[in-house]
């Protein structure tokens, strides 16, 4: 199938911003776009060919599909528990009603949360998962099998925990796994499902929770096994001072040096969060071309900090965005955290600090980078993946402001004409057109009910104390 975009203004990333042009694309890839009118063979073929979706962009901007680079889908059902807590008091908080869920808990939330992502303009999408419990099921598979319904690109990532707290860990021994367990099924997950071709759908990460949560000897496995694989790693990093203060007491070194030791810095891993780093840290990442995950709404809401991202940026160091876990970022679009990201940057550093494009930059390209997808995502180019989003700039109110890529990073998220996934239309005039809108919400609600009422049968009875922990 062949689609021709008309009218529309394009911001592609990559080259100059088209006022109003053209997209061409055949099967999932982009053939051509430019100013103006496309050429007389594409016109004539899209005037003749029932095969080719014509879409009036008037008043639309063309960008490539944003990129979520650090999720826990998991997490859809448990948002709006420990408003209140700093990171670790969150956490001991919520393992306990995480221990509980299993893979019908893990599919409606996943459901719901990669519909939202699709609804704010996300085409590609990785998923952290590092929870699971004994007997609930097959809780990897669950969150594909949403993904492939939803029809997103989506790079999920098996995560780890082997430090429970009787090994001085922060997590409940009850979450945590055996380190030979593990490295065997990370290795079967990958083997399973991981996909590295062109146009690939599902491509896995090798992803070991955290310093506090994971051993020196799980990293160090993790990182052999993935890189004997092929496949990327991931895991968080420098999010708060306690972390800091953890590794130090723990390791005798801040988190980035730690992880220097562990052979964990490179231009296949991406940390998430990297909120607390010195200069020399950020000097690291930028030289061993070392990626990480910003998540503005989540650092926020868990008064974490802000991350040094315009300093990065200067400095060479890749960074893309993500949502995070919607316990800790509740409801949060992905096309809202460039908002979040600029206005953090200049409330820090002043209003020079990061620009419009800088932050839809980092939303699009930079996400792919993270993902060691450059060469098929993240920009608007002949050769590359259709993965686009279509935002309408010409309502009543948005029309008010003449730039457009203004409009999109400055203003809340504008309603999406379309999102296309490799040319296929997951997203028309707001709705999502892969599955039902409705019941995909009615899948995330359903939920967070079954795992509340799974953790209190485990026991756990505090679900109403977390409220307010």
């Amino acid at each position: 199938m062949s689609l021709l975009i008309e009218n529309v203004a394009i911001a592609p990333v990559a080259g100059p911003e088209i006022e109003s042009g053209h997209i061409w694309i055949e099967g999932d890839r982009i053939v051509a776009l430019g100013p103006g009118a496309a050429g007389v063979p594409v016109l004539a073929r899209a005037s003749g060919d029932p095969d080719v979706v014509r879409v009036d962009g008037t008043g639309c901007l063309a960008t490539p599909g944003l990129v979520n680079t650090h999720h826990h889908l998991y997490q859809w059902a448990s948002q709006g528990l420990a408003q209140d807590a700093t990171l670790f008091e969150w956490l001991v908080a919520l393992y306990q009603v995480w221990a509980a869920m299993d893979a019908d808990v893990v599919k409606g939330a996943a459901s719901a949360g990669l519909g939202w992502l699709a609804l704010s303009g996300c085409t590609t999408s990785s998923d952290h998962h590092y929870i699971f419990p004994k007997g609930r099921g097959d809780l990897f598979a669950a969150g594909i099998e949403a993904a492939r319904e939803i029809g997103i690109r989506f790079h999920p990532a098996r995560g780890s925990m082997d430090r429970g707290q009787s090994h001085g860990g922060l997590p409940p021994d009850a979450v945590v796994e055996e380190l030979d367990d593990i490295l065997a099924a990370t290795a079967e997950a990958v083997d399973t499902y991981h996909d590295p071709s062109f146009s690939s759908m599902l491509r896995v990460v090798v992803a070991p929770c955290s310093p506090f949560s994971s051993s020196a000897e799980l990293m160090t496995e993790s990182a052999a096994l993935a890189r004997a694989k092929g496949v990327r790693l991931h895991t968080h990093l420098a999010e708060t001072l306690d972390e800091d203060e953890h590794c130090l007491a723990q390791f005798g070194l801040r988190p980035v040096d730690y992880m220097e030791k562990l052979d964990w810095l490179g231009p296949d891993v991406w940390f998430a969060h990297a909120v607390h780093l010195s200069d020399a840290d950020i000097g690291k990442l930028a030289a061993t071309g070392t990626g990480s995950a910003h998540c503005p709404s989540s650092n926020g809401r868990l008064g974490a900090g802000i991350a040094r991202v315009s300093e990065m940026v200067r400095r060479g160091a890749n960074v893309g965005l993500g949502v995070d876990g919607s316990a800790s970022s509740e409801l949060t679009p992905l096309a809202g955290e460039m908002r979040q990201t600029l206005l953090f940057q200049r409330a820090r550093y002043g209003p020079a600090a990061l620009t419009a494009r800088q932050a839809l930059e980092l939303a699009t390209l930079g996400g792919a980078r993270n993902l060691g997808r450059e060469a098929e995502i993240g920009t608007l180019e002949p050769g590359k993946l259709a993965d686009i989003a279509l935002w309408r700039m010409d309502g009543p109110f948005t029309s008010a402001v003449a730039d457009p890529v203004c409009a999109l990073v400055f203003g809340p998220p504008p309603p999406l004409a379309r999102v296309l996934v490799g040319g296929r239309t997951v997203v028309e005039d707001g709705e999502l057109k892969t599955v039902s809108q409705d019941a995909a919400g009615r899948a995330g609600a359903e939920a967070r009910r079954r795992l509340l009422r799974l953790a209190e049968d485990q026991g756990f009875r505090a679900v109403k104390e977390v409220h307010h922990h």
